[in-house]
């Protein structure tokens, strides 16, 4: 059974412990904020890993990603005919249509895209929203190094799979040292094939 006026208390009680309290405002922008290591501020291109897959420009649910390139030949010494290999000539990001959901960062297979904490980007024109690949380059001076691994910590697939093989252990499915699994066919009959059904002549 609830006492009259024991919603109200613990109102007041929570107010009380507010108002005594220290403020904690950050003075912006006077005082930089302390922001968390993944902070998704803007996002970085490192155009020297972009090979144009176009994966990026696909995934994003915005299309707020434009990208144009051409072809050229490159001369190898010793092979028979000369290679193609993409150019990136454009590659523009529009951060007025970006929802920051960091699809394109995690499907670029070559570690082109990268998050960086930076935020104070913002612009009087919208037009100026849209960035290019110059003006995304140097955002890459911006984004922090790649956190240390824990060593208390699991180690990552690649690591597990990689002390497996050097253990002699199988490097993937069941564990080292553990049974193999092994599939059974079934053994098709060996005795003689069974009687034929009577017909009418043997009645």
């Amino acid at each position: 059974m609830s006492v009259p006026g024991e919603g109200l208390a613990k109102g007041l009680a929570v107010t009380l412990k507010t108002m005594t309290r220290r403020s904690g405002t950050q003075q912006y922008p006077d005082v930089e904020p302390d922001l968390p290591p993944r902070s998704r501020g803007v996002i970085a291109l490192l155009e020297e890993n972009c090979t144009v897959c176009m994966l990026c420009a696909r995934e994003c649910p915005d299309w707020c990603i434009y990208i144009d390139s051409h072809k050229e030949e490159v001369v190898v010494p010793g092979a028979a005919r000369a290679r193609q290999r993409n150019v990136l000539d454009k590659f523009d990001i529009d951060f007025s249509l970006c929802m920051y959901c960091g699809i394109c960062v995690e499907v670029c297979p070559f570690d082109a895209l990268y998050w960086s904490p930076e935020f104070e980007y913002a612009e009087y024109d919208i037009r100026d929203l849209l960035h290019d690949k110059d003006h995304l380059g140097q955002w890459m001076a911006t984004v922090p190094p790649p956190p240390a691994h824990d060593p208390n910590g699991e180690p990552s697939k690649e690591e597990a799979t990689a002390a497996r093989k050097a253990a002699g252990g199988p490097a993937t499915g069941r564990a080292a040292g553990g049974p193999a699994a092994t599939r059974v066919r079934p053994q098709r009959p060996t005795g003689p094939a069974d009687p034929s059904p009577p017909t009418n002549a043997d009645a």
